[in-house]
């Protein structure tokens, strides 16, 4: 049985532990969470891709740190988050659901009034860690096109599973899925 899956992202060799989805299927979990160096490498690698663009938004939470990396390589005074529950400082609060593949409920995103103004008309960069089954990424697109925001890319790190055949998506590298035993499946 295989416990990891080695792959080299952006120049840096990882070991991402398999993880059970249910009896059938499993995924290589990427967490960039405290790792500096890949967090950096990525977004360097990212915004050599990258459209030209207003804003950059990402969901909450895993794609927090690399959002905030690629603003900070790129001189960007702001970056925007699509938050998972709503802050007391939040005003005219726009909300969209989204399930997960790696979330077993479904949950809701939702984005400041200011954040949503500032869209408005803008080129706005969607950007994430993987995208897999595309459920937070389309909710990110309602999100964006509910506030009259323009969606002039879509970028992330890892494309696993089916999101590797989408053509309007840019990412760094495949991620396949697994079997129960580890074993790549697609």
């Amino acid at each position: 049985m295989h416990t990891h899956y080695h792959m080299t992202i952006a120049g840096c060799e990882r070991d991402l532990p398999i993880c059970p989805l249910n009896d059938k299927l499993s995924i290589a979990a990427f967490v960039i969470f405290g790792d500096c160096e890949l967090t950096q490498a990525c977004a360097t690698e990212l915004l050599k891709r990258a459209p030209e663009y207003d804003y950059m938004i990402t969901a909450e939470s895993k794609g927090i740190p690399l959002i905030y990396e690629m603003a900070r390589q790129a001189g960007d005074k702001k970056w925007l988050l699509a938050r998972k529950g709503t802050k007391i400082y939040m005003r005219d609060v726009i909300s969209v659901d989204v399930r997960s593949i790696t979330t077993d409920h479904v949950q809701t995103l939702y984005l400041d009034g200011e954040d949503a103004a500032l869209m408005r008309g803008k080129r706005i960069l969607i950007v994430d860690d993987v995208i897999s089954t595309g459920e937070s990424l389309h909710a990110l697109e309602t999100l964006v096109n509910t506030v009259g925001g323009k969606i002039c890319g879509r970028m992330t790190i890892l494309a696993e599973g089916d999101a590797q055949n989408r053509e309007d998506l840019i990412y760094l590298e495949k991620l396949p899925i697994f079997d129960s035993e580890g074993n790549v499946i697609g």
